[in-house]
């Protein structure tokens, strides 16, 4: 019977995506590298399972749960670290798998030439690793392409969508995975043989994982990654680690010196010390630098008629989503009083301006005093190195360009190009300063 089959790879996306979002949302205490590995550890399954397996579902469809469950998982997943990351980290994973490929196809044909003593295991099947070798470089050619796709669609139809995320990424899904099919597929039918009606049937079956996808990701953006994972950059002060050795106390009690006591994140000390050298840095290598002033709007007005108590709940709310919100590489600090400094490293004028539209979205979310609120912020962006080529012009300018946000309206942002609500009318059409 089919339909036990479906309950089993319903299962299985379940489990898988499960599995892979939790290992995302643990990126900011271990790492991104460890979702990365678990992503590129079901390259050669997902291949193998493409060629060799496949499942009967009503309809007369053969679903193969590698191109279906994996392969369509893993391309939804590349788009929740874009949304949550950046397009730099998308490319890392393929760029690893794509050189993978390459030397495993090159130790195969070293192998091949090397000796085999008759009679000890079973003997290597050298053709099957060459279909395995040339769909796996095919396949990861094709994934290239589609994490830029998918990206360039998901944020075309943002103009039509807006924050409906879900359906962005459903949308987005669909269309890739359509594209993926009918340039993968030829491949796999002249290297496997499979029967034509794997055509069909692996773009349902992608289609509507995709669209499955979405609806967990979606779900796991809104309710898991805010309230699980928030703060995990923190260290616990119960953490069995930290207590085993003496140099990890002193490293953080090191990490503890530069930072703020109400909020956590980086004190101004810690900011002047740090933020020009790193931008030096970043600068010689010939990427852009971008930092943010952000400041809450009426923040007096909270400590007047709430009490100072709420105010300081704020702060450290608005510190822990600011966190919750930037990549590994990025770094937070409190300037002074209710203003903030995130200095993007790596970070051009685009994205500088998609993080400050999400930074500017998720502070609007934030309650004060019991639930009174939202909370406002207004942002000022200034980027490297049409903005300056130091830490102190750079904060010189984005101060200008905060001071504009506020004379303009508060809750808003500002750049070179003007100033503008992602949430307000005016939507991506800045004012000229």
């Amino acid at each position: 019977m089919p339909y036990p089959d479906v309950a089993l790879l319903a299962l299985q996306l379940v489990f898988y995506v499960c599995v892979m979002t939790l290992l995302f949302g643990l990126r900011h205490r271990y790492g991104i590298g460890i979702f990365f590995c678990a992503l590129g550890a079901m390259h050669f399954l997902e291949t193998y399972l493409a060629a060799t397996f496949y499942v009967a579902v009503p309809g007369g469809f053969l679903v193969s749960p590698g191109s279906t469950i994996l392969f369509a998982g893993k391309i939804v997943l590349l788009l929740l670290v874009y949304i949550r990351e950046d397009a730099t980290a998308v490319r890392q994973p393929i760029y690893g798998l794509f050189a993978g490929n390459l030397l495993m196809i090159g130790l195969v044909a070293i192998l091949r030439h090397t000796g085999h003593v008759a009679g000890i295991g079973p003997n290597p099947d050298f053709l099957f690793m060459d279909q395995m070798g040339l769909l796996m470089l095919w396949g990861t050619v094709l994934l290239l392409a589609d994490g830029i796709l998918i990206i360039l669609i998901y944020e075309r139809i943002g103009r039509w969508f807006g924050r409906h995320v879900t359906l962005r990424i459903a949308v987005s899904g669909v269309a890739v995975l359509t594209f993926d099919q009918f340039l993968f597929w030829p491949v796999l039918h002249m290297v496997t043989g499979v029967p034509l009606v794997t055509l069909l049937s692996g773009w349902v079956a992608k289609s509507t994982t995709a669209v499955a996808c979405a609806l967990l990701v979606g779900a796991y953006l809104r309710f898991v990654e805010k309230r699980m994972f928030d703060g995990l950059n923190h260290p616990r002060l119960g953490d069995v680690f930290d207590a085993l050795t003496y140099r990890q106390r002193y490293e953080c009690l090191l990490e503890a010196s530069g930072r703020d006591g109400l909020t956590g994140v980086g004190d101004r000390g810690r900011m002047e010390r740090e933020c020009e050298r790193e931008i030096a840095r970043t600068l010689a290598r010939s990427l852009p630098v971008s930092v943010l002033l952000i400041d809450i709007d009426n923040f007096k007005m909270v400590n007047d008629q709430y009490g100072h108590i709420a105010g300081d709940a704020l702060l450290r709310s608005l510190a822990a989503m600011l966190q919750a919100n930037l990549r590994e590489s990025d770094q937070v600090y409190r300037f002074g009083g209710d203003e903030f400094v995130v200095v993007g490293l790596g970070i051009g004028v685009s994205g500088a301006m998609r993080l400050a539209e999400r930074l500017l979205r998720e502070a609007s979310e934030l309650r004060f005093a019991g639930g009174h609120g939202p909370a406002t912020i207004s942002i000022g962006v200034a980027t490297a190195p049409d903005d300056g080529r130091t830490f102190v012009a750079l904060l010189s300018r984005a101060d200008s360009q905060l001071y504009a946000a506020k004379q303009d309206g508060r809750n808003r942002i500002a750049t070179a190009a003007g100033t503008w609500s992602p949430t307000g009318p005016d939507s991506r059409q800045p004012r000229p300063t």
